[in-house]
């Protein structure tokens, strides 16, 4: 079954942090809940690991990465996925993204995806991947700003302690002994298949009844 997405999503910071975000392997990896990058082959292959909570019981898919494009002059990046269980399901996905600019000093990241998916994963349906994709792709985009956002913002920090260093090195004033704070890494939180169905248990029942969830 093959399933294909489109999305544009607000990040909360300008081009260069976000960009430096999309073209890390490591650290896009950890946007995406649940997965790991495991080992670098090359510049361009990694191999890769998604974990995914159902109650107590974890299930994990191991699989490969190849980036196929990274443009920094528009950009854009490209890869391919694949991967399986150890129950015979398997997946790929061809994503491209590719970063916009947006409103006050911000941007945008645009993503199209295709999605294949074999074996009991695929007797969810089209709609319910979907549902599926959307919700998972969300939760990327977001943990993805916050990375892009702190990234920014730490980089803002260590020019003003530079500058301020520089300053007291020429007379300006006092050397500052302060050391610039740095954040806690932002990472997606392990997918937990129960609680997206909840959620989408939820999201079924507020069309129904014409309500928003959590109404």
């Amino acid at each position: 079954m093959e399933v294909t997405i489109e999305k544009k999503y607000p990040v909360a910071a300008a081009m260069p942090s976000a960009w430096a975000v999309l073209s890390d392997m490591n650290a896009l990896a950890t946007c995406m809940p649940g997965a790991q990058i495991t080992e670098q082959v090359d510049a361009t292959h990694f191999m890769g690991s998604v974990r995914v909570k159902v109650g107590p019981a974890v299930a994990a898919f191991a699989g490969t990465i190849e980036i196929l494009t990274l443009d920094a002059a528009s950009h854009t990046l490209k890869m391919l996925g694949k991967g399986a269980d150890k129950g015979g399901s398997s997946a790929s996905m061809e994503l491209t993204a590719q970063l916009l600019p947006g409103e006050g000093g911000h941007c945008v990241l645009a993503g199209h995806a295709a999605v294949i998916v074999n074996g009991k994963f695929a007797q969810f349906g089209g709609r319910m991947m979907n549902s599926v994709s959307d919700m998972i792709l969300a939760q990327f985009a977001e943990v993805f700003s916050q990375k892009a956002q702190a990234l920014q913002a730490a980089q803002a920090a260590q020019v003003d302690h530079s500058a301020a260093a520089q300053a007291g090195n020429d007379g300006a004033g006092p050397t500052p002994t302060a050391v610039p704070h740095v954040a806690a890494p932002v990472v997606a939180t392990e997918f937990n298949a129960l609680g997206l169905v909840w959620a989408l248990i939820k999201n079924f029942f507020a069309g129904l009844f014409g309500k928003k969830p959590g109404a």
